[in-house]
């Protein structure tokens, strides 16, 4: 098998990605893997480079990319927009982090990766775009400051929970969703309160 027109870019990252989550678990996220999983799956030398040029960084986007889909595309057969916001965020939220449940030690990897700081910005810059698309996926048509605002409350709460459920143990994420909905709780009521004040000024 070789790069042809049979698949797009992206199907070739994806086959790529998901045929080496296989063994990141056991031998964590290197070029070798990447390599390897190419190789396994037939597509020519110098696929890699072409398809990933910054290396492992191109990699990890793609995966948290790839969760962003997967996640939309879990959704699919739901009536979201029959929901208030905040259960809109809770269901995409957790919605991703099934979709990344049989793959949580290659995102604790990935974490241990981004722990170098000149790595944290592209980090930062992720979580914001699932944050940008989950609200856009929930309906939020601002532009204005409150456009960044939730955002940015967003990808705390994304990196926060993500947190808790590398550590959760329990069944059905009991624990992950139990934090999830404190969290998404404090955010409603700061906002309440932001609207407030600026409705006295």
């Amino acid at each position: 098998m070789t790069m042809s027109d049979k698949q797009s870019p992206q199907e070739i990252k994806d086959a790529i990605l998901l045929r080496a989550l296989d063994d990141v678990p056991f031998d964590g996220w290197t070029l070798d893997i990447i390599e390897s999983a190419s190789d396994d799956l037939g597509y020519e030398k110098g696929t890699i480079r072409a398809l990933f040029p910054s290396g492992l960084a191109d990699i990890l986007a793609h995966f948290s990319n790839w969760a962003d889909r997967a996640m939309l595309a879990a959704l699919s057969d739901q009536d979201v927009e029959s929901m208030r916001i905040r259960d809109r965020i809770r269901t995409h939220v957790l919605a991703r982090l099934q979709v990344l449940e049989p793959h949580k030690e290659a995102v604790n990897l990935s974490l241990e990766y981004y722990k170098i700081p000149t790595r944290q910005p592209q980090a930062a810059r992720m979580i914001w775009k699932t944050a940008d698309l989950i609200w856009n996926e929930s309906g939020d048509t601002a532009r204005d400051f409150n456009h960044y605002s939730k955002r940015a409350l967003l990808s705390g709460i994304l990196g926060s929970t993500t947190l808790i459920w590398l550590r959760d143990d329990s069944a059905d994420m009991s624990k992950t969703k139990a934090f999830l909905d404190k969290r998404i709780e404090n955010v409603m009521q700061f906002g309440k309160i932001m609207g407030k004040l600026k409705g006295r000024a």
